[in-house]
């Protein structure tokens, strides 16, 4: 596993406290065992080869259960927390939930991953996480999606914007420059369908990986976004943002945990998912 995520056995023997002979040896022992190569060699690099990606699922969910055997067994800690969330998710909701959380279990590290919703999919498709918050509808066949919050989009812009402070007609907000989230984000997927499907092909001028860049940008005036709620909610309430109003339909989009279909949960796993999914239904019902 160290090896196909590294690319050398140099490299994976520093990540399993190993020398790289030994590392070494150990794939070699592994490949004759099996009688099959698990990696291309090309130059210094290892590259997963046919064999080695059908083997890679099941080797990352041999060593998870393994982990989670040693962690049955622990009464010094509780087992880590080990999350992957979407941008909006992990820098909006979830840092209550987690701080909500950790109080009723000090003992458990916390390991919070973010990055956009593709990035998230992939950490638990690898066992590398225990459970996945997302915002887009991309699936994986190895994964169990569980529905969880339901939030909104906003048009947004600076004060001083033209379009601030009136109603924008569907000319004037496909003929507007817009500063959107990086394809392959939950939120971007979701702007292009509302957006896309009743104006057309938008004027996008700007491509940011965070809703922090994208607030900044519009602040200064030079484009319109299409985001989350959540994540403007302070900026509209102090006046550096106002929503646009528009005659296009609201959009609503299911936020979503996903689980890998063979993970076993432990029981910490087990009450934070109830946490949050109680919180949920909590916040739904406000």
């Amino acid at each position: 596993m160290a090896t196909a995520r590294a690319g050398s056995t140099r490299a994976a023997a520093s990540q399993v406290a190993r020398s790289q002979s030994a590392a070494s040896a150990t794939l070699a022992d592994l490949e004759r065992t099996l009688g099959a190569q698990l990696f291309d060699r090309v130059g210094r690099r290892l590259l997963l080869n046919e064999n080695g990606l059908a083997l890679l699922s099941e080797a990352a969910a041999l060593l998870d259960r393994a982990a989670g055997l040693q962690d049955l067994f622990s009464h010094e800690h509780d087992a880590p927390l080990r999350v992957a969330a979407s941008l909006t998710v992990g820098e909006y909701l979830l840092p209550e939930l987690l701080g909500r959380w950790k109080q009723a279990h000090p003992a458990s590290p916390v390991r919070l991953m973010i990055g956009n919703t593709s990035e998230v999919i992939r950490a638990v498709v690898a066992f590398e996480v225990d459970v996945g918050f997302i915002e887009g509808p991309q699936t994986h066949p190895q994964l169990v999606v569980r529905p969880w919050l339901v939030d909104e989009l906003l048009v947004v812009a600076a004060p001083t914007h033209a379009l601030a402070g009136r109603p924008a007609s569907a000319r004037q907000l496909r003929e507007a420059v817009w500063a959107l989230r990086e394809p392959g984000s939950g939120t971007r997927e979701a702007a292009d369908r509302w957006l896309m499907d009743q104006l057309g092909p938008l004027n996008v001028g700007f491509e940011l990986g965070s809703a922090e860049a994208i607030k900044r940008l519009v602040a200064t005036g030079a484009a319109l976004a299409c985001v989350p709620r959540e994540t403007v909610a302070h900026e509209i309430e102090q006046g550096t943002l106002v929503e646009i109003a528009t005659r296009l339909t609201r959009p609503r989009r299911r936020l979503s945990m996903v689980l890998h279909r063979d993970k076993r949960l432990g029981r910490g796993m087990d009450t934070f998912i109830r946490h949050c999914t109680e919180a949920a239904a909590e916040r739904q019902g406000d």
